[in-house]
């Protein structure tokens, strides 16, 4: 019975100690940062163009993401304006069109920056303003959540 019991104990310790062997190595990588850090976007630089009359307009802001993985701007809201949504200006034959596009990826450990002649969004509906007044825009990020930033009022071409 003794040695029943010593032959199981042995058996046991073998997949016990790998256990533990593997569970210190993995700690010591987390710890050491090499098992990478998730998305974490910011907001800076907001821009929006400001409205002629009734006029759409865009807003521009460049977004950086910090962590060791993508991160995806999946939708955009003014809460002060009819309504928001990304668009691209593509390029065909010499001539430029406005296309919605459904999301935007931020690359890991960069910086995407909106322009009006690249990735913007559109602001349809905007409210009045004047050079100089904010504007509150709501992003949100497959990882990064919900982000609120505000976009400062400038001319087209500033």
């Amino acid at each position: 019975m003794k040695d029943s019991l010593l032959r199981t104990g042995r058996a046991a310790l073998v997949p016990v100690l790998a256990c533990a062997v593997a569970l210190g190595g993995l700690t010591a990588w987390t710890a050491s940062g090499a098992a990478g850090r998730p998305a974490s976007v910011t907001v800076e630089d907001g821009r929006i163009l400001l409205p002629f009359g009734i006029d759409d307009t865009a807003a521009m802001f460049s977004l950086r993401n910090t962590g060791d993985a993508d991160d995806e701007l999946i939708a955009v809201d003014v809460p002060s304006a009819g309504g928001a949504m990304l668009s691209r200006t593509v390029v065909k034959n010499g001539a430029g069109s406005m296309r919605m596009v459904p999301t935007a990826t931020v690359p890991a450990r960069s910086t995407l920056k909106m322009t009006p002649h690249t990735l913007d969004i559109m602001v349809y509906r905007p409210p009045q303003v004047r050079v100089g007044d904010t504007v509150q825009v709501v992003l949100r990020f497959r990882e990064s959540g919900t982000v609120r930033a505000e976009a400062k009022v400038v001319r087209p071409g500033n």
